[in-house]
This record gives C-alpha cells, structure tokens and sequence, in this order.
C-alpha cells in the first residue's frame, strides 16, 4: 500500500501490525511483520488531524474481529438475498463509521456475485462512485512487478537464487541479497520509504518526480536492518529494485513491459502503468489527510513515481476481480514457478503468511493496497474458487486501521466466517534501533515517519 505518514506530536498512531490472525498488499498490501514495529500515531489534540465525524459516538465504533488463528477450511456461503442484504448493511456500516466517501465491491463465488458501488467519487460535484471508475491500487502493483520477475524466470533469464548484483549495480551488499529474497521481502535492506527525508520532501511536493535510484539512495543511506534472509520485513525498496531487475533483463521501460507481459495477456484492457500524475478516465477523486496541515485534501493527481513497481498501477474493480484469480492461480506462468511463488514464509503473526509479491491472509491469496487517497484489496480463495475485490477513494485511517481492511473483515465475517481477513491495528510498540519492520498494509518504523504502499 502506498501512503504518507507524518510524525504527529504526541500519542504514536499504531501502524498496525499488517495482520493479525489472518493478512498485504500488500499493501495491500497486506501482512504483518515479524516484529511489530510502531509508526507515529495521530493524537486527537494534535492541531494536524482531522476531527472524527459528529455522527460517530464510542457505540458505534466497529468491533475488532475475531482472531481466527490459523486458517480453517470452510464454504463461503451463497449469496441469498438475505445474505446481499447483510452484506448492503456491513458496507454502510463501515462506511459511516471510518467516514469514506465511496467504495466499490466485488464478490465473485460459485454461489452467486455481488458487485455494488457505495457513495460518492467526487464529493464536490457529489457524481456517485460506480464500479467502471478508475482508482489507484497502491501495493497490488507488487504483484505485477513480481509475475513480469517470475516470467522471466519461466524463460530462463532470472533465478530466484541469483544475486540482485548479478542484474542491478549498486546495491549495497547485494552479492548476498537474492532475487528471492527481495521478492520476499526479506532482503534486510533499510526501505527508502522509511527516510524521514524522503517522506519530509514528499510530504510537502507530492507533484515531485522522483527516478528510481533516487528512491533507492534514500534507503542506502542507512546500513542494513538485519542480515538477508533473517526475517520479515514489509519493504517498498524491495520492489523498486525489483523494477530495475526486469527493465535490465527485459530490455523495455517499466510501463512497456507490464503492458506487454503482464496485463495484455492477463486481459486487463484498463490496468496501466502511470508515467505522471495524470489519471485516465473516468476516475474516482481519492482523499487523504497525509498532508503538512492534516487537512483532508484531493489526491487524485498527485505524481506517483515515488511508489514506481512498488505500487504506481491504476485499475479498476472488473480487472482486479480478473487479476485476482490469475494471480492465485497462476495462469501466466509454469506450475513449478507458480509453486515458488506460493511458498508463503511466517511474517510473525498467526495464520498470516507472505510468498514472493503475495499474502496468504486466513485462506485468502492476493495482496491489498494504498496510496494517498486511494485503497484496495484484490484477493482470491482457491479452495473455494471465490474472489474478493475492493476498491475505495480514501485512505484516511479509522482508529488506527486501515479501511479497506474494516470492509474486508466485515465482508468476509459474513460471507466466509470460518476464513475471515484480517488486519487489525497493531499496539505501539518500541523497534531496535535502525529497524524498519513492518507489513503491505501498516509498514512501521522507529524513524519519525514513514511512507508505505
């Protein structure tokens, strides 16, 4: 996922441990890493945030889900005219109470789909959200970044045990990271988006263009957080090197090579790969409060080169309920190189665990993802060939969380309540110093902000 966090002044705002008994992005993008980082909270006096709905009181806050512990095979239930209605209600709900202007929802399962569109996508002219509208999917692009790497595998160009100095120069230590690794997220590398400099000049230019190795040198200023391979880290650097690995060895810009071996023949005619701020149309207005001031502000068209292959992609809910499946399933690639990226490893909570580009969150494959005034989940549960999909025009945190991740708990407490996805809020708790752990959706660092997608 892809958002702006400043340092607030007092009570740390959690970041959220990316998923509690569940997951990105993941975020999107998203899971939970191995130790639970904290990032500066929002404190309610802090003159930057913004105040909480007056419709909102302590009953109606949302109960924190269940935590369902390790994954446990059950049907998702079929979508009854009861169940619809449940599901209209949850929706509201959440909608309400986390204050989110407009949200799209797709469920695609053997016993029925659901596909409505809630609220506005331009609260000033207040034209009502709709499921053809075009959002920002934040982390979900790590998984494009991730299958064009495996294609490349497929043909005999990359191996997911080579070094990351073999395609990329530059990379400090980088002779001992692998390929793997990165895709991982466990490259032990310090994320650029943790460096209070990058996030300060972000924050205060988010029309700014940033290149790649920019983004990079913000990470490489500092040393390693742990050796490759020890642990878990949620880590957007991870992905830009990754960017840079299949330009090198595809011989194409970014953009050129995910159209052409990613969403040509996955046939997502409207998924692109931006190459400035502007949004193609017809878009959802995204709104975020990661500004200098707090305020709520329009989003839509600020520069995402500073997320590149680690979360710049734009869709929309139809391609993302297609994306989900393939990417579960893996239909552009080999059985065996579909397997490596399956091979989801502990991200340090329960039940939630993290492959290369990819989460397996209580039974439910795909990532989640963020960027200012945008977020989104694109999931997929092989077991019972049913699809999840979300996309949502604000990123402004509810009580700490996430609110794509609110709708997809509440959705799937009803309609797969034996495989509930969750991401709950994690407690603030103290990092070593230099780490920089955290999960697609709440990366967290003891650096006084940080950026994540």
């Amino acid at each position: 996922m892809t958002d702006i966090r400043r340092p607030r002044a007092a009570a740390p705002r959690t970041a959220g441990r990316a998923t509690a008994a569940a997951l990105a992005l993941t975020g999107l993008l998203a899971v939970s890493a191995c130790s639970s980082g904290s990032k500066p909270a929002r404190q309610a006096t802090d003159p930057a945030v913004t105040a909480e709905p007056a419709a909102l009181s302590p009953s109606a806050t949302i109960p924190p889900s269940p935590s369902p512990g390790a994954a446990s095979s059950g049907a998702v239930v079929p979508l009854t005219p009861d169940v619809t209605s449940r599901l209209d209600a949850a929706i509201q709900r959440v909608m309400s109470q986390a204050s989110v202007p407009g949200v799209s929802v797709g469920i695609i399962t053997p016993g029925g789909t659901y596909q409505k569109s809630f609220g506005v996508a331009d609260k000033t002219a207040g034209t009502p959200m709709d499921p053809g509208l075009l959002g920002r999917i934040g982390s979900e692009t790590k998984t494009f970044t991730a299958t064009a790497v495996l294609q490349l595998v497929d043909q005999g160009k990359v191996s997911l045990d080579d070094p990351i100095s073999q395609y990329v120069d530059g990379v400090p230590g980088g002779a001992g990271i692998t390929v793997r690794q990165l895709g991982e997220m466990r490259s032990g590398l310090f994320p650029y988006s943790s460096d209070p400099d990058f996030v300060n000049t972000l924050i205060n230019d988010p029309n700014r263009v940033f290149t790649p190795d920019q983004l990079l040198a913000y990470g490489y200023k500092h040393p390693a957080v742990f050796p490759p391979g020890a642990q878990f880290q949620y880590n957007n650097s991870n992905y830009i090197l990754l960017g840079k690995l299949i330009e090198n060895v595809g011989r194409k810009p970014a953009d050129d090579l995910l159209k052409d071996q990613v969403f040509t023949p996955a046939s997502l005619g409207r998924t692109s790969f931006p190459v400035d701020g502007t949004m193609p149309v017809p878009y959802a207005h995204g709104y975020t409060d990661q500004t200098p001031n707090g305020d709520l502000q329009d989003a839509t068209n600020w520069n995402p080169s500073w997320a590149w292959t680690a979360g710049a992609a734009i869709s929309t809910l139809a391609d993302l309920e297609s994306w989900a499946k393939t990417v579960a399933t893996g239909t552009l690639l080999s059985p065996a190189t579909q397997a490596q990226r399956l091979k989801t490893l502990p991200t340090g909570d329960p039940g939630v665990t993290y492959g290369f580009g990819l989460f397996d969150n209580n039974g439910w494959i795909g990532h989640n993802g963020s960027m200012p005034g945008y977020e989104s989940v694109a999931v997929y549960m092989p077991e019972t060939q049913s699809t999840l999909v979300m996309l949502l025009n604000t990123d402004a945190l509810y009580q700490g969380s996430e609110p794509s991740s609110l709708f997809a708990n509440e959705i799937t407490k009803i309609i797969s309540p034996k495989n509930v996805y969750s991401i709950p809020p994690a407690t603030a708790a103290p990092s070593a110093p230099g780490s920089a752990s955290g999960s697609p959706s709440h990366p967290a660092t003891n650096s006084p902000s940080t950026v994540r997608t």
